[in-house]
């Protein structure tokens, strides 16, 4: 014993300055090329080179299994090509269950003392009304000339009188419309008013038929009267939905998918009165008609939403979610038709990954924007406002979520500019939900980027502490030779230690005998 510790002593006092200059150099360097090597790796794959070859390989020999990652898809390469087409990264939507200024908006005012709408969203807002209840004809009405001017205005007063005075001269269907938005402080009140905008704007749409083909002007009078007839039989259905009248609602929204469909009505995509009736069906937990839904509106050729997509998981889930175990599919591995459910979940995720820490609660919601920007947090927080009581409601459906949703990050392609089943995130969409949430009070949620393996966050901090050691041993070459003796024999003293208690006990010529062996 005492001779091997003599022995190393000698080694230690006999190491020159030039060996811990190589000793370090050399260790940068291997290091340096190992972080270069698993970034590369990174940038390509998206997964650190060694924590791929632990999963793969090192794990399965130990037993285990990883349950959250799942198999290749089997989508078909069709939904993805036609996904990636060109469109416009930052369309802002209108959000399809946006609620009402006077009853709900204004009453979030009152009591919080906070604006929950932004003026960009409420000049989007006043661009979509003047799209929708105005055309160029609108001097032939006294009353629709003074609702043009009403629906310009900035003052919320101002357009209030402006209905008022538009009612005094006839029944105007877009000075009720006004009136139910933004007057109304219940909705059975904006209900009253809508009711009575319908009989209006039946009776406008009846006489603008009769003339559209007259010229070009009564189209555009017709085109308009019908925007103001399907908006207000929409807005009705929503009254009735927020009243408890669910079915009466399905039965007039559905009666309104069909007029569309009739008349081709032109703006069925900014409507999107197909995701309202997808909530109303939730509601009555009529899953095989949201199924059907589902079927005529998630197909390749049209626009995706956040609705259809986490509707469809959350259809594939409610098969599996109450029975599912992470630790018994971690055992077994994932059934065909949880195989399905997770498959559906990273779609839905990869479409609009902020809507999992709202439905999961880990963000507090607040209201919804009056449009939406999707894929975005705007879109997200829409969604999980009205939804999450349908997720709930599904047992096992968070839990489902919970356990697969952080998956999906690790099948999407690294860089972002790539996509896996829909076409690449855009980047913009950070900018355009920070002029649509009222950023004062919410925080905007960015896209949940890739965090850097362990192994480059590890071998980058070596790197750079061998370099630096390698750097001090060169200026230094005496002092930094001192410091790692110091260093050699602090870290060999506990084994000292336990040598000489052990020599201690043992007899010495037993111990003669094994340092021989």
């Amino acid at each position: 014993m005492f001779g091997t510790e003599s022995s190393l002593s000698m080694f230690l006092n006999t190491l020159t300055p030039k060996f811990y200059v190589a000793l370090t150099g050399t260790s940068s360097l291997i290091s340096g090329l190992i972080l270069i090597f698993e970034w590369w790796y990174f940038r390509k794959y998206g997964t650190s080179f060694i924590e791929q070859v632990s999963v793969s390989h090192l794990r399965p020999l130990l037993g285990g299994v990883d349950s959250s990652s799942p198999s290749n898809s089997n989508t078909s390469n069709g939904e993805a090509d036609s996904n990636r087409q060109s469109v416009s990264e930052c369309k802002v939507w209108r959000n399809p269950l946006n609620l009402f200024r006077g009853a709900e908006y204004n009453r979030y005012t009152w009591v919080t003392g906070r604006e929950p709408l932004t003026y960009y969203d409420m000049n989007l807002s006043a661009q979509d009304h003047q799209t929708f209840f105005t055309c160029d004809s609108d001097h032939l009405r006294p009353a629709d000339a003074i609702m043009q001017k009403a629906w310009r205005e900035r003052n919320p007063q101002a357009r209030i009188s402006a209905a008022h005075e538009a009612l005094e001269l006839e029944d105007c269907a877009t000075a009720y419309i006004l009136l139910a938005e933004e007057e109304a402080t219940t909705i059975m009140e904006a209900e009253r008013l809508f009711k009575q905008a319908l009989k209006a704007g039946e009776g406008c749409y009846r006489r603008s038929q009769q003339l559209q083909h007259h010229g070009t002007q009564y189209e555009a009078q017709h085109r308009r009267d019908t925007n103001v007839l399907v908006y207000i039989k929409r807005r009705l259905a929503m009254c009735s939905r927020k009243l408890g009248r669910t079915r009466e609602a399905v039965k007039m929204m559905r009666d309104l998918c069909v007029f569309q469909l009739m008349k081709e009505f032109p703006l069925l995509s900014m409507f999107n009165i197909h995701e309202n009736l997808l909530e109303s069906l939730l509601e009555l937990q009529n899953y095989a008609d949201v199924q059907a839904v589902l079927a005529k509106y998630d197909d390749i050729s049209l626009p995706k939403s956040a609705t259809i997509c986490y509707t469809a998981a959350l259809l594939k889930a409610r098969a599996v979610s109450d029975k599912f175990s992470p630790e018994v599919a971690s055992r077994r591995g994932l059934s065909t038709a949880e195989m399905n459910a997770v498959e559906a979940i990273h779609r839905a995720v990869e479409f609009n990954p902020h809507v999992p820490k709202y439905l999961l609660e880990m963000k507090s919601l607040i209201l919804p924007p009056e449009h939406i920007l999707k894929r975005g947090d705007s879109e997200a927080i829409a969604y999980a406002f009205f939804h999450l009581q349908h997720w709930k409601r599904v047992e096992g459906a968070l839990n489902l979520l919970h356990c697969t949703w952080e998956g999906t990050f690790r099948m999407i392609p690294y860089p972002l500019e790539k996509g896996h089943l829909f076409y690449p995130y855009p980047i913009c969409t950070e900018t355009a939900d920070r002029e649509l949430l009222p950023t004062v009070f919410h925080e905007v949620s960015v896209y949940p980027k890739k965090e850097l393996p362990f192994f480059i966050l590890f071998t980058a901090g070596l790197c750079s502490f061998t370099a630096m050691l390698a750097l001090l041993t060169h200026q230094f070459p005496e002092l930094m030779g001192v410091f790692a003796k110091a260093f050699l024999s602090t870290l060999f003293a506990p084994l000292n230690f336990i040598m000489e208690k052990v020599e201690s006990i043992l007899p010495s010529s037993l111990w003669h005998q094994l340092t021989r062996i």
